[in-house]
């Protein structure tokens, strides 16, 4: 009995330690700071003597909006609508539902389309590498619908996706009714719904600037010629993309995208009163963010933030990483003073697999306190749960280095 008791005490005993010993190391999450360097000073609005109704221009990598003017007034978009349509077949290809060598069959309805179109005649087919080519380059209507039709069945039903996407990306002054742009009664958008639609497809699809920055092309063997719609593509150095668009009541609208030593810049232009005027105030707002701003590096992704024990794991310290690059906007020949403020989710432990977010880590500057980047923060791999032979190790390793 008494060594029943003695058996009873050492294995409550070593319990308990084993509770402590597990509290001990289980690591204190806190927020971090550390003063880092980088920049963007403010200064006054610039002026423009514009013709067209509205206008924006957007650094692509971080959003900010470096002018706006008349940004959510509601526009009749014209064919620019059709980036609504190339983000979600990019989405279904990066999401692998669809693949560039897929067939898409041309439908009555399809071949019907009046406007810009490629004559897309009924049962024909074209690969969606070829639909890319037909929408990006001269904006074809009939092959937009015959996508649509091949993505959700009819047009109706993908309308439907293109203004839940409007929805899920804040673009609040967006209702789309059809998928092409031709001008119909409740289908309208912004100059700044446009910029954020503009963003989300190429900072997020980027394989879409091989179609939008193509100037000259062809279809169906070499027989059938393409040439851009956008003429920033060939007369605008760094020149990507985006869109044009114009009717008789749109008038003539375009989302111009162009990218120079790492900087990407995206100007919307709505309701010019010609194609000329359309492209030269693109080009001016364009000029205008190249000549005064640039994207930096700031913050490397991989950077270790921290090393520490994991709960439930007593075996080795886990380094905890950032996951993302951070970039900001800065003005050029000036520098911001920015600080890095970490945070840890509650309640860590083991297990955990590599690549799994632990926390979050927000750059900010130190003046204004405005979040400038930030990335989460993963393990750089496994971290198995401990078991009682591993306390026991440590156990052992501890009255060893007493």
């Amino acid at each position: 009995m008494k060594n029943t008791n003695i058996y009873i005490k050492l294995i409550l005993s070593f319990m308990c330690f084993t509770f402590l010993f597990n509290n001990i190391f289980a690591v204190s999450y806190v927020y971090d700071l550390q003063k880092q360097v980088s920049s963007v000073e403010t200064e006054a609005a610039p002026t423009f003597n514009f013709q067209s109704t509205s206008q924006v221009l957007m650094e692509a990598s971080t959003g900010k909006i470096l002018y706006a003017n008349n940004e959510n007034e509601r526009l009749l978009p014209a064919s620019v609508t059709k980036i609504m349509t190339l983000l979600l077949l990019m989405e279904d290809i990066d999401a692998g539902k669809i693949s560039y060598t897929d067939k898409v069959s041309c439908s009555q309805n399809a071949s019907s389309m009046g406007g810009s179109q490629i004559w897309f005649k009924e049962g024909e087919e074209l690969t969606i590498d070829e639909c890319l080519k037909a929408i990006c380059v001269v904006s074809a209507n009939d092959v937009t619908v015959a996508v649509a039709e091949k993505l959700a069945g009819n047009e109706e039903n993908f309308v439907v996706r293109m203004n839940e996407k409007a929805k899920e990306l804040g673009m609040t002054n967006t209702n789309f009714m059809n998928c092409h742009g031709i001008d119909e009664e409740n289908h309208y958008t912004s100059a700044m719904d446009i910029a954020i639609m503009s963003r989300e497809l190429i900072t997020k699809h980027p394989d879409i600037l091989k179609y939008t920055s193509i100037w000259m092309d062809s279809l169906r063997d070499g027989t059938f010629g393409l040439t851009n719609t956008n003429k920033l593509i060939r007369f605008y150095e760094g020149a990507v993309g985006l869109k044009t668009g114009s009717t008789s009541q749109a008038l003539f609208n375009l989302s111009g995208c162009a990218t120079r030593n790492g900087t990407t810049f995206i100007s919307v232009i709505m309701k010019a009163p010609s194609s000329d005027v359309r492209l030269s105030e693109t080009k001016e707002l364009l000029d205008y963010g190249f000549a005064n701003y640039e994207i930096k590096d700031i913050s490397k992704k991989d950077t270790i933030l921290q090393t520490g024990y994991i709960d439930k794991n007593v075996e080795k310290e886990v380094n905890f990483i950032q996951k993302d690059d951070i970039k900001i906007l800065t003005k050029k020949g000036t520098n911001m003073d920015t600080y890095q403020e970490v945070e840890y989710n509650e309640d860590i432990k083991a297990p955990l697999k590599a690549g799994d977010v632990v926390g979050k880590m927000c750059l900010k500057d130190n003046i204004t306190q405005e979040v400038v980047g930030t990335s989460d923060i993963i393990v750089n791999e496994d971290v198995p749960k401990s078991n009682y032979v591993s306390y026991l190790k440590k156990l052992v390793k501890l009255f060893l280095c007493r």
